[in-house]
């Protein structure tokens, strides 16, 4: 039943390697505990099920270049252009999770630092640089929070109802401005924005990979290991600039 259903997922439903190897490790820890920890069988069916191999993947990120552009590119005459550019900042300079921004408290936000809950309900402090600090400060000035209950107004981000923004209006509020900006060349959604904020600090500002684990909140440094990509481009660059890099064969 366990192959049955891998190639049912494979063949029709054309899962990708990284979908089956999702859903093999799912199988799989739940058969662990069934039979491990909570003794129900006496015998694992998934011990033996092997996950698909995966090819490693670089990351999707906005260029230095293109993050300005997006930034630059909101309408300042539009009601929720404050909001919106504090959400894009935020992503693009901590690179925090999609659900630790809509999360996230005033009175979490203590000069430079904000207090967020990150995966596995784990707190975790996040450094706010000027630009964040600005973005903030300027929403706050204008947030209109009329509508919402003393509960609500403990959020941030608030919608035009008063209720603390949800996962799926960031998703398209993102959606749409990255399309305005002209970036159509890729699927750039809020976890994009936190891998180009990740990219840019290991790129140009020097972050160590042990310093980008704690930023983002990696549990395992090998999450984290992806980021070290840029490292090609680097090497790539120092290729060309040999001085021999342009002499060609007659």
């Amino acid at each position: 039943d366990l192959y049955a259903f891998l190639s049912f997922v494979e063949k029709q439903r054309n899962n990708g390697t990284y979908a089956r190897a999702r859903k093999v490790a799912t199988i799989k820890s739940y058969f662990n505990y069934l039979h491990g920890k909570a003794k129900i069988i006496t015998y694992n069916p998934a011990a033996e099920l092997e996950s698909p191999k995966i090819n490693k993947r670089h990351p999707i990120y906005l260029t230095l270049e293109e993050s300005v552009s997006l930034l630059s590119s909101l309408d300042e005459k539009n009601c929720n252009y404050l909001r919106d550019y504090c959400i894009l900042t935020l992503f693009l300079n901590c690179g925090m999770r999609l659900s630790e921004l809509c999360s996230i408290k005033i009175d979490k936000i203590k000069g430079d630092t904000l207090t967020i809950i990150g995966k596995g309900n784990k707190e975790r402090t996040v450094y706010l640089n000027e630009a964040c600090i600005s973005s903030i400060e300027d929403y706050l000035a204008k947030r209109n929070d009329n509508k919402a209950t003393d509960e609500n107004k403990k959020f941030l981000f608030l919608s035009s109802r008063g209720t603390p923004i949800n996962k799926r209006t960031v998703e398209l509020l993102v959606k749409k401005h990255v399309k305005n900006a002209g970036l159509t060349n890729e699927k750039y959604t809020p976890h994009k924005l936190r891998h180009t904020a990740a990219t840019l600090m290991y790129k140009h500002g020097n972050v160590d990979i042990r310093s980008l684990q704690s930023i983002l909140g990696h549990e395992n440094i090998s999450t984290t290991q992806i980021y070290t990509h840029v490292d090609e481009e680097i090497l790539r660059e120092a290729a060309k600039s040999n001085p021999l890099a342009s002499i060609k064969s007659k």
